[in-house]
């Protein structure tokens, strides 16, 4: 005879049919929360594993718990009493402590480089940490560039007379902002060809012809309380940079040469750029040497300007740079060269606040040639019994002479016109023109 199942045990014992089916029927929220469960344990185990899953489980089972401990009902697994749900509760945190003890760490912890653990193999000779190479300071004479080399060791004259090609120094008698407005606006050329020394010629030639180099040359220009060795070579001075207002004292030497530089005020390779290389040899070679175009400046400024225009750099010194701009202006129009639309709207932003600022006049501009008109030919002496005083005809040499015509009686007469050249001793001019007759 098959023993009796629980539920007819019950059943004979009068227990309520709902007993029965409390732990067994499920319900929506059992359905809906239980996918939920397994949705987070399949998580727990995507990332921590068993001992992921573990611990996932163990916080449903201890919110579960709590719940139906706390409010008396059966929750979503349908726990029947209070004394199960604390049971459950306890499992809760048997099961979180089990996963937390399964659980592997994420990321292995690095090992430590500064603790060296104790080894029974010998160590290995550790090997020399290589230092790192030093960057080597440039040399001085490497802070020297193309368009502010150092002295030549020699003084050398160029090949040719200096040239420009304004035709004389009328064309910058004026002011720079009126000079802007006569230079061709054009977009900069490409710099292809572009060689200092092959096509502006070699560093500092002595262009003017006075037997000094032209950086010797301008040294001695914006330097004060100069020291020289012999006639030319610039040994002290001080200088006031014009691009930041800041004094330097030179000395010439290895490491302190380059301190002060010569500038181009318009840059070779700018010039270059806008039409320099349609001008003679020649002609760029008295640019590169123009002391119009020169300035001793502070070698870092002359560094960071490099080939900059206006448009792109200006001294930081604002009290100079209407001076500086029509400086530029003045090389602009000396040597035939063009602006861009940008570098000609910063130059005549700069001008427009001293309009007054006059253009720069090179030394090499030839000046105006003065025409003086002829003298006027001197009359033809009288012929022989023709009276000198007077020309351009015969006045007869007599007691009294009269115009043909006039109301005079002789006793002799002359047709006229003639010119009064001495003293009209026959009243015949009667007007004062200087016309006889």
């Amino acid at each position: 005879m098959p023993k009796p199942t629980d539920s007819a045990r019950l059943k004979r014992a009068g227990a309520p049919a709902a007993a029965v089916k409390r732990w067994f029927t499920p319900t929506l929220s059992t359905w809906i929360v239980g996918a939920v469960v397994a949705l987070l344990l399949v998580v727990g185990v995507a990332f921590g594993g068993v001992g992921g899953a573990l611990i996932m489980a163990g916080a449903v089972a201890f919110f579960t718990a709590s719940y139906a401990l706390v409010t008396g009902r059966r929750s979503w697994a349908s726990i029947p009493t209070r004394k199960i749900a604390a049971t459950a509760l306890v499992g809760s945190f048997i099961i979180t402590f089990s996963g937390a003890i399964a659980l592997e760490p994420a990321t292995p912890e690095p090992a430590s480089a500064e603790v060296a653990l104790p080894s029974a193999t010998p160590k290995p000779t550790p090997k020399p940490t290589p230092k790192p190479t030093p960057t080597p300071t440039p040399s001085p004479a490497s802070l020297f560039t193309d368009e502010a080399p150092a002295d030549p060791s020699t003084v050398s004259p160029p090949a040719s007379d200096a040239s420009v090609v304004a035709p004389n120094t009328t064309t910058t008698d004026t002011t720079a902002l009126v000079l802007l407005a006569t230079i061709p606006i054009k977009g900069r050329s490409p710099k292809t060809g572009y060689e200092r020394t092959g096509k502006f010629g070699s560093a500092w030639l002595d262009v003017d012809r006075n037997g000094c180099d032209t950086r010797n040359d301008i040294l001695a220009r914006d330097l004060t309380a100069i020291g020289k060795s012999g006639p030319c070579k610039v040994m002290t001075g001080n200088l006031v940079s014009p691009f930041t207002a800041e004094a330097i004292a030179f000395v010439r030497g290895q490491d302190t040469s380059w301190l002060v530089q010569i500038d181009h005020v318009v840059a070779l390779s700018n010039a270059w750029q806008t039409g320099a290389a349609q001008l003679t040899q020649a002609q760029r070679i008295t640019f590169a040497n123009d002391p119009m175009n020169l300035l001793a400046v502070d070698g870092r400024s002359n560094a960071q300007k490099g080939d900059g225009d206006t448009a792109t750099w200006l001294p930081s010194n604002k009290a100079f740079r209407c001076s500086y701009v029509a400086r530029q202006v003045s090389v602009k129009a000396t040597y035939g060269l063009w602006v861009t639309q940008a570098e000609r709207d910063a130059m005549a932003r700069v001008l427009g606040s001293c309009t007054g600022e006059p253009a720069v006049t090179s030394s090499f501009t030839p000046v105006p040639v003065v025409v003086v008109a002829p003298p006027a030919p001197a009359p033809a002496p009288a012929p022989s019994g023709c009276d000198p005083n007077y020309g351009g005809g015969c006045v007869p040499i007599a007691s009294d002479v009269d115009c043909v015509g006039g109301s005079g009686n002789g006793p002799a007469y002359v047709a006229g016109p003639v010119t009064v050249i001495g003293t009209d001793v026959y009243d015949l001019d009667r007007d004062g023109d200087g016309i006889a007759c």
